[in-house]
């Protein structure tokens, strides 16, 4: 039943984490580029991995580990400090022929989505990781699993279980462009619809995430449904350093005890809190808790907004 609620509240009206800002008028259109025409992905061949980075093992300064699908190098002696998290470690690059030490395996992914779609990759959510490296990388073993768990609910819902790399309802598109920004829409009045995992939308979003992540989404938004990594990376911008609606980011709610009911109001805010819509509410609860238990983790207090 939680998962019928949820699908229904996604394919009336996705709920992009951007669609609280205002609309603007109609104006001209612009194509999308072909595929082939775009990419995210450096030409530089990646390094061979490193041996996994072990909490407890004592690393002097330069020993180098790898870690998320990269590399790091130590600055001083160190332990248990994980790299991405604390200033010891030095960020060297993305590797390959590593294991993964996410704290979701490819095994409880695809457990989790075992029918998305082909676009929303393990590897390109391990590739995202390196743009917000605290993610699901701070605190306790049990409080990363639960931030994990959180995002990943957020994008089971937004997504219905990752199975739309794009907003289904193409009659809002032009919705999403607000001309009174000064940069405007450089790609088209329709062109900065929800996609990715949580349904990412709007152009002053895809300008603000673009310059964070050093991307130019303003002028190629497309690259949000064209490049898994870039998908995951713009998710993970908003879950990282947007309020939205609420008082704290969701990472600062899920790392500082808030509870999941917290992310809830960053993401949607009285559109579904507050009594906005229970039902919905009810929903992403059971998707979490259901998403803790396959993590092996309690899925902690203040569920609900």
């Amino acid at each position: 039943m939680n998962r019928i609620k949820g699908l229904l509240t996604v394919l009336s009206a996705v709920v992009a984490t951007a669609a609280l800002l205002p609309t603007a008028s109609a104006a001209s259109t612009a194509s999308a580029p072909s595929p082939a025409s775009v990419s995210a992905v450096s030409a530089a061949a990646p390094a061979p991995c490193a041996s996994v980075w072990s909490s407890s093992t004592a690393y002097s300064a330069g020993g180098t580990v790898s870690h998320h699908g990269r590399n790091w190098t130590a600055a001083w002696w160190t332990q248990n400090e994980n790299p991405g998290a604390t200033a010891v470690w030095a960020d060297r690059g993305a590797c390959t022929g590593g294991v993964s030490d996410f704290v979701v395996s490819e095994a409880q992914f695809d457990a989790l989505f075992p029918d998305r779609n082909p676009f929303y990759t393990y590897r390109g959510l391990i590739d995202a990781l390196h743009a917000y490296p605290r993610f699901a990388n701070t605190g306790t073993p049990a409080t990363r699993a639960r931030e994990a768990a959180a995002f990943l609910t957020h994008a089971d819902f937004e997504s219905v279980g990752l199975r739309y790399v794009k907003e289904i309802n193409e009659a809002n598109y032009w919705r999403k462009c607000d001309y009174s920004r000064p940069y405007g829409c450089p790609a088209g009045q329709t062109a900065y619809y929800g996609r990715g995992p949580i349904m990412f939308s709007w152009n002053f979003n895809y300008k603000t995430a673009g310059d964070a992540l050093g991307l130019d989404l303003l002028d190629n938004p497309w690259l949000v449904e064209q490049d898994p990594s870039v998908a995951w990376q713009t998710a993970l911008w908003y879950w990282n350093t947007q309020n939205g609606p609420g008082t704290m980011t969701s990472h600062d709610a899920m790392v500082g005890g808030a509870g999941f009911g917290e992310t809830i109001r960053s993401l949607n805010g009285a559109l579904e809190c507050d009594g906005g819509n229970p039902g919905s509410v009810a929903a992403r609860v059971a998707t979490y808790e259901r998403i803790t238990a396959v993590l092996g983790t309690a899925p902690g207090s203040r569920l609900s907004c």
